[in-house]
């Protein structure tokens, strides 16, 4: 039996990284505040406040792959965004199939304001963080083993 783990999840994007934690033991995961680009880069200070509050022993990022299963147009720099993770951070970095995770993400808070569960609008940053909290929830189903797991180094 493997010892429960703190996971954290990355939803890149041009403007925002959505991130979402959880652990192994109840996999559950939730939305954390979105951290900004700046100037066309990670915020790499907000960043590191959630990996050092947290502390994790694995860090998840969510590979943008086009419907036919094909590299997406920003793969190559999640990949680079992925590799800094793992060198600033000295954790292992797996990339999973975030194909669709935008989506779900958003019709699952659609469905929550209208229930009346959800009373603040949507905001982009809430879809953002949603979304890497479906990406983190694929990588609990693979067991962090598969399930759309894609080798970081392809």
């Amino acid at each position: 039996m493997t010892r429960p783990h703190t996971v954290l999840a990355f939803d890149f994007g041009l403007k925002r990284i959505g991130i979402a934690g959880g652990d192994t033991v109840t996999r559950q995961a939730a939305p954390r505040p979105a951290a900004t680009m700046l100037r066309g880069a990670p915020d790499w200070a907000a960043i590191a406040r959630h990996v050092h509050a947290l502390a994790p022993a694995v860090l998840v990022v969510g590979a943008p792959y086009n419907a036919d299963g094909s590299d997406g147009a920003l793969l190559a720099t999640v990949r680079r965004f992925a590799a800094e993770l793992e060198r600033r951070f000295a954790l292992p970095v797996q990339l999973i199939d975030e194909r669709f995770s935008s989506l779900e993400a958003g019709e699952a808070l659609k469905k929550r304001r209208a229930s009346g569960e959800r009373r603040r609008r949507i905001r982009h940053e809430d879809i953002d963080s949603a979304a890497a909290a479906v990406i983190l929830g694929r990588w609990f189903q693979g067991g962090g083993q598969g399930g759309g797991r894609r080798n970081m180094k392809r």
